[in-house]
């Protein structure tokens, strides 16, 4: 249980979904916790976005772990946002060795020529130049720590390949595993570490809502949770229809661990066969 001893995690997108399973598992193995998140929806999804009570969630599951927890509400699209979630973490908690790169979102499923520029906009705004913003802001207090480190991208089996219809975000994706690859040997004289994990569908909001079910099965008018899944378990060779949030947490914690203290610049994939198909 101290595998992130004396650590500290920032972690954006961290009020609900996949970002709580990252802080609660970090924090599981003694991470101090700093949670950005923006904390209100945005009208060009199809689904709503965390709200201030599942941010007070999370901190009451970080803190019943005994670890402490700087809350931050922060839109990734802000550098001032971010600026300011890393001092106030830095100014709490004296450091940040960890940072887990989740915060995301989805889109229409439409063909590349008919998604409107400013949508597509939008998308790289929040999945790539987020991240970018998130390692402007925080990478220049862990060089100057000297303590080392680890960034995590939580990417997608999206980022490592191709699928119709979803042109945006998977171009999103694509552009942060680029980021990640130039990260890592930018930043391994400092011996800070930059991995992506590559997830298949998770059990989050992001699919687990009409609209995707909608795309899933299309030739019914109002189709269920129930209705989709045989064609999301159709995706992978394992037969379960997604992964949960903490079997990518799991992945978040060990690259952020000393056991991977040699791994750098790799793709790892979460994803029950997904690739491999």
């Amino acid at each position: 249980m101290d595998r992130m001893s004396g650590k500290v995690a920032l972690i954006t997108g961290a009020a609900r979904g996949q970002g709580r399973s990252h802080a609660v598992r970090l924090a599981e193995e003694g991470a101090d916790v700093v949670a950005v998140d923006v904390l209100a929806d945005n009208d060009a999804l199809a689904y709503a976005l965390a709200t201030e009570e599942d941010m007070e969630e999370t901190q009451r599951q970080v803190e019943a772990t005994g670890r402490r927890f700087v809350a931050c509400r922060g839109d990734v699209r802000s550098q001032d946002d971010l600026d300011a979630a890393v001092i106030a973490g830095v100014e709490t908690l004296g450091h940040i060795d960890t940072v887990c790169l989740n915060a995301g979102v989805s889109g229409r499923k439409v063909p590349t020529w008919e998604l409107d520029t400013d949508e597509f906009d939008k998308m790289i705004q929040i999945n790539l130049l987020g991240a970018q913003r998130t390692v402007k802001a925080v990478v220049p207090h862990m060089i100057e720590s000297g303590r080392g480190g680890s960034i995590v991208f939580i990417n997608s089996t999206l980022g490592l390949k191709g699928i119709a219809n979803l042109s945006a975000y998977t171009a999103s994706k694509h552009g942060l595993l680029g980021l990640a690859r130039v990260l890592a040997g930018e930043l391994a004289p400092h011996n800070i570490r930059v991995n992506s994990v590559h997830p298949t569908g998770v059990g989050t909001d992001l699919i687990l809502n009409e609209a995707t079910w909608k795309t899933f099965r299309p030739d019914l008018e109002n189709p269920t949770l129930d209705d989709a899944k045989e064609a999301f378990t159709a995706l992978h060779q394992l037969p379960v229809a997604w992964v949960e949030t903490v079997d990518v947490a799991n992945a978040v914690l060990f690259l952020a661990s000393d056991e991977a203290r040699y791994i750098t610049g790799i793709s790892l994939p979460v994803d029950a066969g997904n690739l491999n198909r």
